[in-house]
């Protein structure tokens, strides 16, 4: 466990560079978006390529940022059911949920989109908006992004064991914490 706990750290360690680094192509696609309205209304100026680049930038950033939101526990959860939970029952539901949906699923599309984003590579596919972009650099997102969420799924699979096997901390402490304040939060909002 010691080794699959070393291998956690540097998946771990892997999503959060990623993370941080592609945020910022979110600031990239505001710029460009502004800059593109910025001359279609002062110099009537518009270019496809720019509009594509951020459709791109946004794919880059929802792809690749996927592990990053796994890695710090911020995708969607019920929080008045998961306040309900011990934390044991929360590892398990999430060993569960890791093991039958999020890896089958990430690892088939991973497998599915690479055909597509070699074709579309091989045959140098260009979009059919006039000044378009190539289309690859798009679609190599996909299996890049599902992959490198697997592999964080993996790396949350083995704190989640470790921890109810007694080997690991709670992997999410803050997390449940925070669910649990939420809840109480809301619970006297309602009676106000």
């Amino acid at each position: 466990m010691t080794m699959l706990l070393a291998l956690s750290r540097l998946i771990d360690r892997l999503s959060e560079t990623i993370g941080r680094a592609v945020y910022w192509l979110v600031l990239l696609s505001v710029l460009i978006s502004a800059g593109n309205a910025v001359m279609r209304y002062s110099i009537n100026y518009s270019s496809n390529s720019l509009l594509e680049i951020q459709w791109y930038l946004f794919a880059a950033v929802f792809l690749l940022c996927a592990p990053y939101t796994l890695l710090r526990n911020e995708h969607i959860r019920i929080d008045v059911i998961v306040a309900r939970f011990s934390r044991r029952t929360l590892a398990w539901i999430d060993v569960f949920g890791t093991v039958f949906f999020l890896l089958p699923m990430s690892l088939i599309i991973m497998y599915l989109s690479w055909p597509m984003f070699w074709q579309s590579f091989v045959s140098g596919e260009y979009s059919s908006n006039a000044g378009g972009l190539i289309r690859w650099p798009a679609k190599i997102l996909v299996p890049i992004g599902f992959a490198l969420l697997s592999l964080q799924g993996l790396s949350e699979l083995i704190k989640r064991v470790a921890f109810l096997g007694g080997l690991g901390p709670d992997p999410l402490p803050e997390a449940r914490d925070q669910a649990l304040e939420d809840a109480e939060r809301a619970a006297q909002e309602a009676r106000q």
